[in-house]
C-alpha cells in the first residue's frame, strides 16, 4: 500500500493513500482533529484514576502522542493502559518524515514518539511511568480474540466508510461493545446516521457533538 506524506492545514503531517484517495487524518489539521475528537471529547471526559483505552487503529501514532501529552498534564498518579490495533504499520522512514515529536513542547512527549513506534508488537511496554502501551498487529476483527481488561474509552479512528464500509457496520461495533465496561465511552470523528442507529441498537446513548475543523458533527456514545 503506497503512502505519501502530506502537510495538513494546521502544519502537522499525515499520510495519504492515493489508491484509496484517503488521508489518515483530516486535511484541515491532523493534530487539531486528534485533540478535538479523542482528547477533548474523549480522554478529558473520563474521571477514572485507572483508564483502559482501546484504539482502532494505531496508524501514525498521533493519537497515542496526544494522549501522552494530556496524561503528563495530570498529577501522574493516574494509570493509563493503552491498547491499539493496526494491520499495516508505518515504516521507519515514514515515522521520521512525519516528525510528530516536534508538534509537542514537552520533552517527554518528544522522546516518546520514536519509542511508541520501536516497541515490539503484541507486548506491553511502560512508555512513561504509569503509561502502558500494547500494540497488536492484526485485523480489527481479530479484536474478538484479544484478552483485554474492561475498556473505559474507545478511540474509533478507522478509515472512512467510503473506503472501508465493513468497519462501520454492526459486527465490529458489537465486538467493541463486548470489550467495554458499562458507562464506557466511544468517541469517533464520524456522525453517520447508520453508525448512530447501530450504536442505539447496541444499547448506547449517542450524542452528536460539534466536530473538529472542517467537520460539522462527530459522535460520543456511552454504553448502557
Amino acid at each position: 500500500m503506497e503512502r505519501e506524506i502530506k502537510t495538513t492545514e494546521d502544519g502537522s503531517k499525515t499520510l495519504y493513500i492515493s489508491a484509496l484517495n484517503e488521508n489518515y487524518h483530516s486535511y484541515h489539521g491532523a493534530l487539531q482533529e486528534a485533540q478535538h475528537v479523542f482528547i477533548e471529547n474523549g480522554l478529558n471526559l473520563i474521571d477514572h484514576c485507572d483508564i483502559n483505552i482501546l484504539e482502532l487503529g494505531f496508524g501514525t501514532g498521533l493519537n497515542v502522542l496526544a494522549t501522552i501529552n494530556e496524561f503528563l498534564k495530570t498529577d501522574k498518579s493516574h494509570i493509563i493502559h493503552y491498547f491499539t490495533l493496526e494491520k499495516y504499520p508505518v515504516s521507519e522512514k515514514e515515522v521520521k518524515e512525519l516528525d510528530y515529536g516536534s508538534l509537542f513542547d514537552e520533552n517527554s512527549v518528544k522522546k516518546s514518539y520514536l519509542k511508541i513506534h520501536s516497541t515490539d508488537w503484541n507486548e506491553t511496554f511502560e512508555i512513561l511511568p504509569n503509561f502502558f502501551l500494547t500494540k497488536y498487529q492484526c485485523n480489527f476483527f481479530e479484536l474478538v480474540n484479544l484478552q483485554l481488561p474492561k475498556i473505559n474509552l474507545v478511540y474509533f479512528d478507522c478509515f472512512g466508510a467510503r473506503v472501508q464500509p465493513n468497519l462501520w457496520e454492526k459486527p465490529l461495533f458489537e465486538m467493541i461493545s463486548n470489550k467495554m465496561e458499562t458507562s464506557g465511552l466511544l468517541t469517533t470523528y464520524s456522525s453517520k446516521g447508520s453508525v448512530r442507529r447501530i450504536l442505539h441498537d447496541l444499547n448506547f446513548t449517542v450524542e452528536k457533538k460539534k466536530g473538529p475543523p472542517g467537520k460539522r458533527e462527530m459522535i460520543n456514545a456511552i454504553k448502557n
